[in-house]
């Protein structure tokens, strides 16, 4: 079985995308309103990985 390598920003974009896919699921509501909801969970993890990214870059010095 090949190797699977992945850099931690991909590894990371994974992480949000599954997980916007279970919140959406699990939530409550019609399917509009699920779609809605794990889009907008994936648009928040994306802006906590950019903006914990650009912390921790102006923070090391």
């Amino acid at each position: 079985m090949p190797k699977m390598t992945l850099t931690h920003f991909e590894a990371a974009l994974l992480f949000a995308f599954f997980t916007s896919i279970v919140f959406g699921v699990v939530s409550h509501g019609d399917d509009r309103n699920r779609w809605r909801y794990g889009l907008k969970c994936f648009a928040y993890f994306l802006v906590a990985l950019f903006g914990i990214g650009w912390l921790m870059y102006l923070g090391h010095g």
